[in-house]
């Protein structure tokens, strides 16, 4: 029986504060999410979709099976043709998630003569893509360019740089201009994962490099929609050749059972949805302007401008605390622990939305600032 050797494993976590549960907060004001537009729990966009799903090319529970066998169709291709106008591109490939997307990528594009160089603070799932690539593998230190060109002088075969757009953890954006320079000057490709971007950036929510009309040297971007377009899926957009080679080796795609029509239909929805509404992203910079004017110069904040803020706190139980006194003021404000971050490096996550009032904003900025004046004390 595994059950004695599960138990000793969650003990174990247990003892150094790190189990993971799975919690719900009733009635608490939302800075968790990544619902960072509000679309998730949109009414508007809820009725949009099953609208749409009435039409009779719709009317399917699942898809039965992946896209290479039966789970392909007329819509989803149509899909991937309009996703490919909104982000600029040639083609794109839909995903079940931006994880199994990542994770598609990097583990086919890459073989054992090639390398793959990620910022320290990439996703998971790109360091998970990297490592079933079997290539040979670098970290660099976040978003420091000098220490990414000695990572690249150390490379040999083909070269793939994994970078986002705006990183999870800190919500710092990517020198983006400054990465493709030097993969320009190393022949070195660039793969841009562009979760926290996604609806949030740019005409119809293309994200920040066809924003900054940069896409045209990327050599692969990968779409998220769990996030601010508030539904789920993901696609990856790039030249016709990169869909056909994916179709053909990458795993997650060829072997997962395809997205129901359902879930195409809510993606297609979202950013109808999102083309009528672009001042959703004007709220949103508006809350995070308030917010940043509030929070004032507090020293233990990172240097943020997205909608993602954190507070760091050193310590798993100081950030446990911290977010549990948050939450008793009816804020939901979450502990991000290590390992997820370095040891030393344990904070509180905040998620700003479009839907966040300007009171409520202020209500948290001013907790937080009573708090950290409360430890500057001890």
């Amino acid at each position: 029986m595994l059950d004695p050797w599960f138990e000793d494993k969650l003990n174990e976590r247990r003892s150094r504060q790190l189990l993971r549960i799975l919690t719900t907060k009733q009635g608490l004001v939302d800075f968790t999410s990544n619902d960072y537009l509000g679309l998730a729990a949109s009414n508007d966009l809820f009725n949009a979709i099953e609208e749409r799903i009435q039409e009779p090319e719709l009317k399917l529970n699942g898809s039965g099976g992946s896209r290479l066998l039966s789970g392909n169709s007329e819509y989803a291709e149509r899909l991937e043709a309009k996703l490919a106008g909104i982000f600029h591109s040639d083609a794109t490939l839909l995903f079940n998630s931006g994880y199994t997307a990542n994770l598609g990528v990097l583990s086919s594009l890459a073989t054992r003569e090639s390398t793959i160089i990620y910022d320290e603070l990439a996703h998971a799932c790109i360091k998970d893509g990297a490592r079933l690539s079997q290539a040979k593998r670098f970290s660099f230190k976040h978003n420091d360019l000098n220490d990414l060109e000695s990572k690249i002088k150390k490379s040999s075969g083909k070269i793939l740089i994994a970078v986002e757009s705006i990183y999870s953890m800190d919500g710092d954006t990517c020198p983006l201009s400054d990465v493709i320079s030097l993969a320009e000057k190393y022949d070195a490709n660039v793969i841009l994962d562009e979760a926290h971007s996604t609806g949030v950036m740019g005409k119809s929510g293309c994200g920040l490099s066809v924003s900054l009309q940069l896409h045209e040297k990327i050599a692969v971007r990968i779409y998220t929609f769990g996030k601010a377009m508030g539904v789920h899926g993901a696609c990856v957009a790039g030249s016709r050749l990169l869909q056909q080679y994916l179709v053909n080796f990458s795993r997650p795609f060829i072997y997962t059972t395809a997205l129901p029509a359902h879930s195409l239909a809510a993606i297609e929805c979202s950013f109808d949805y999102l083309a009528r509404n672009l001042s959703l992203q004007e709220t949103l910079r508006k809350r995070i302007d308030t917010y940043m004017m509030q929070i004032g110069d507090l020293s233990n904040r990172t240097n943020s401008t997205s909608a993602i803020q954190t507070i760091l706190l050193d310590g798993n139980n100081n950030a446990i605390q911290t977010a549990a006194r948050l939450q008793r003021m009816g804020y939901d404000v979450r502990p991000i622990l290590s390992p997820t971050v370095p040891e030393g490096k344990e904070r509180l996550r905040i998620c700003l939305h479009s839907f966040n009032s300007e009171e409520q904003i202020k209500g948290l900025a001013k907790g937080l600032k009573e708090i950290s004046t409360e430890h500057s004390r001890l």
